[in-house]
């Protein structure tokens, strides 16, 4: 038996029309995934483009120390994108796999946001904020970017990647192929490229991987899905005081799937 961990969409919080990847959300299923009786393996079906890094240090986390405790070993399946968190999530595989034609990689950290001084400037519109604290307004969209604010968003972005980066060394001890400069510089790479670069293990779907492994009467119980699919990717919006934050949800999440031409 392998329980297979279904693990799409963005990495994060979750609301009433999206779904989220966290860890308070998957600890329940990931318990369940490790503890069933005759389980062989553990199968990670991911695809993610990533999101928030606390929760994918979270869930990795949690994921090696279940199979440790249960002594099960574990694969990861890159579906149509493992990048970002998504592969940080993988990293939690012994081995990884991925289509040809998959997204892997993306081993950065990126941080967006909007400059609208000017649309209030021109529409007559008066900015009032008040703070206690000189850095409370931290990159404040509607007010001019301020160097300093950029150098400290450097600064914690940078942090986030070596955290990321020493996954990466440990996980994919002795396998990596290329420079650091190359692997941890926020690139992108399909499947075939990413097995050149030491990135993943092997090629391959996951029923005909795991059936190759453990032999073709393998069984497979599933774990998680894609619920609500369709409302996160219509951008279809909540009533009420929520529409506001679905919305912008849903902008976040396709600025995600864009970037990786989906």
């Amino acid at each position: 038996m392998v329980s297979v961990v279904r693990l799409f969409g963005i990495i994060g919080g979750s609301g009433r029309w999206r779904g989220g990847l966290n860890l308070a959300a998957l600890a329940p299923m990931l318990e369940r995934a490790f503890q069933g009786r005759g389980t062989r393996a553990v199968a990670l079906d991911i695809n993610s483009p990533g999101g928030s890094p606390v929760q994918s240090a979270m869930i990795f986390r949690r994921i090696r120390a279940l199979a440790q405790e249960h002594e099960v070993p574990v694969h990861a399946f890159a579906q149509d994108v493992a990048a970002s968190g998504g592969y940080w999530l993988a990293l939690a595989g012994d081995r990884i796999y991925a289509d040809r034609a998959s997204i892997v990689g993306s081993i950065g950290v990126i941080s967006g946001s909007f400059g609208m001084q000017e649309l209030l400037l021109r529409h007559g519109i008066e900015r009032r904020l008040h703070t206690s604290g000189d850095r409370k307004s931290f990159l404040d969209p509607f007010l001019p970017e301020k160097p300093e604010d950029v150098a400290r968003l450097s600064a914690l972005q940078a942090d986030i990647h070596d955290a990321f980066k020493d996954v990466v060394r440990e996980r994919r001890s002795g396998k990596l192929k290329a420079d650091e400069a190359t692997l941890f510089s926020g690139e992108f790479w399909t499947g075939l490229r990413a097995l050149e670069l030491g990135l993943i293990d092997g090629l391959g779907d996951l029923a005909a991987t795991m059936r190759a492994e453990f032999g073709d009467r393998t069984q497979f119980r599933v774990f998680g899905g894609e619920t609500g699919w369709l409302r996160r990717r219509l951008g279809l919006a909540s009533v009420g005081a929520a529409a506001a934050e679905e919305a912008l949800a849903t902008l976040e999440a396709r600025q995600l799937w864009g970037r990786y031409g989906l």
